[in-house]
């Protein structure tokens, strides 16, 4: 174990970020220790799906449990939106959903993405709680009451397309005033056809995209919209399938489109949920189908999109990464659209940008903005050849510290109390064929999840740890014989 050296890092945006689902009414949250060793890598942010209905008859009991009827055919058929219900707002609590599963998102060194259906009918007091609730939590990305042109969710039941705009654009100001760490999503249908001059209810909805941080639309290359009452058969009509192609084209010129309303102003565009339904495709097309749209967006010279947000993990139906084990809920079956996602995840594009700066000294103070913007150190390490062993140890100085740590692509999490990192798996599918240099990345996000008080003025949008010491790290290149 020799005498290690650090460099100050800065971590920055992608090229295009990637963003995953993480449960809606289609899955259970999964855990970003497990999603993390699955796909090597943590993603932008963590999108979770919930709704606020606080002052309707069950609340919050979750829809489809308080409300069960047998008769119902349709997913939204319930009196409130069938998400997971947010626990939190007027006289809730911090203690529940989703806030224990945005603390896990946050000590992964991944943003919160929070996807809220919000009655329009609630109070100001009830969004100045929400924006309370967020003041902690860095930098989220709030979707309020997305796919707004459409006519399925609770919210586009109880109030006009025009109230639903309004609510938008009111909701997104009372929560900033609580929260200016929280940035707004507005998702609309968007153009629905190449030759459509406007994108759906545009006019109606202009005043909130301009009130929007964020632009989005939600995009499915395939989708049966009528899991679970029905399957997927030639000559159905609760299904569809669409060109790659136009997928594409429709997503961007909805962006041109956004950006008229804005007078010009190119906002960050993404989509908000994006995949392609295995229960029309099949497990194979559907993963030729995300590659297919990858590598156009690769192509294209307009750096139009930001991001997107894969829809989901695990889901109980086709539309995940793996699909729920119906005999184990806790179990995931993977799906051939995992490799391709692992893929795609893994190359230069949808990777954040790391920048290697000047030889620092310890102690070191780390911040953690966010997945986009977070200043790490870099300790360079040689290979001899491919290791057998290849361990991180941690100190009376380090143990207690929240890290995430990359090495040949690979990142790991430590969590405090750990004392020892094996990142051997950095290398079972990236092995050494002779020498080589390589760093390894350290950052620090909070270790509870939530942003400091008491640090300073940037609190809301910084968190800062002092590194001590850096970690031992131990290389071998045979096994032990004897």
């Amino acid at each position: 174990m020799s005498e290690l050296k650090a460099k100050a890092l800065h971590m920055g945006p992608a090229q295009c970020a990637v963003d995953l689902g993480d449960g809606s009414e289609r899955g259970e949250y999964v855990n970003q220790d497990y999603i993390l060793q699955k796909l090597g890598r943590p993603h932008r942010a963590i999108n979770l799906m919930y709704c606020y209905y606080p002052n309707d008859e069950g609340w919050p009991g979750r829809a489809s449990v308080v409300h069960a009827d047998p008769s119902v055919q349709f997913a939204w058929d319930f009196p409130y939106d069938d998400y997971f219900t947010y626990k939190g707002g007027l006289n809730g609590t911090r203690d529940d959903e989703p806030f224990t599963c945005m603390r896990d998102v946050r000590r992964h060194g991944q943003d919160v993405l929070l996807t809220m259906t919000i009655d329009p009918k609630v109070s100001d007091e009830h969004l100045r709680a929400i924006g309370q609730d967020l003041r902690t939590f860095g930098r989220v990305q709030l979707r309020i009451n997305h796919e707004a042109t459409g006519n399925w969710f609770s919210f586009n039941k109880r109030a006009s397309y025009e109230e639903v705009a309004a609510f938008f654009a009111h909701a997104s100001e009372i929560i900033r005033e609580e929260a200016p760490n929280v940035k707004t999503i507005i998702c609309l249908d968007g153009c629905k056809s190449v030759d459509d001059e406007k994108m759906e209810m545009e006019d109606i909805f202009a005043e909130a995209s301009r009130a929007a941080d964020i632009v989005s639309v939600d995009r499915y290359m395939s989708l049966h919209w009528g899991w679970p009452y029905d399957v997927a058969e030639e000559g159905g009509d609760t299904f569809s399938r669409s060109k790659v192609e136009d997928i594409y084209t429709l997503a961007k010129k909805s962006y041109e489109r956004y950006t008229f309303v804005n007078g010009g102003t190119r906002k960050p565009m993404v989509l908000s949920e994006f995949n392609s339904d295995g229960d029309v495709t099949g497990p194979y097309d559907q993963a030729d189908m995300l590659k297919e749209f990858c590598e156009m967006l690769k192509a294209d010279k307009d750096k139009w999109l930001s991001g997107f947000t894969l829809y989901q993990f695990r889901d109980r139906g086709r539309l995940g990464l793996e699909i729920e084990d119906p005999n184990n809920a806790e179990v995931g079956i993977e799906q051939p659209l995992m490799d391709t996602y692992r893929d795609i995840i893994h190359d230069d594009f949808f990777q954040p940008s790391m920048e290697v700066g000047a030889e620092t000294a310890l102690p070191a103070t780390l911040r953690w903005g966010g997945s986009e913007d977070a200043d790490g150190i870099s300790v360079p390490l040689h290979f001899d050849s491919d290791p057998v062993f290849c361990e991180a140890y941690f100190d009376e100085d380090t143990v207690d510290m929240n890290l995430m740590l990359e090495l040949n692509g690979f990142w790991f999490y430590k969590a405090p109390g750990v004392k020892c990192v094996d990142m051997m798996s950095a290398f079972f599918k990236n092995r050494l064929d002779g020498a080589k240099d390589m760093d390894l990345k350290i950052f620090a996000p909070p270790a509870s999840g939530e942003n400091d008080p008491s640090q300073g003025e940037d609190w809301q949008t910084n968190y800062y740890t002092e590194l001590k010491a850096l970690p031992a790290i131990r290389i071998r290149y045979a096994p032990i014989v004897k």
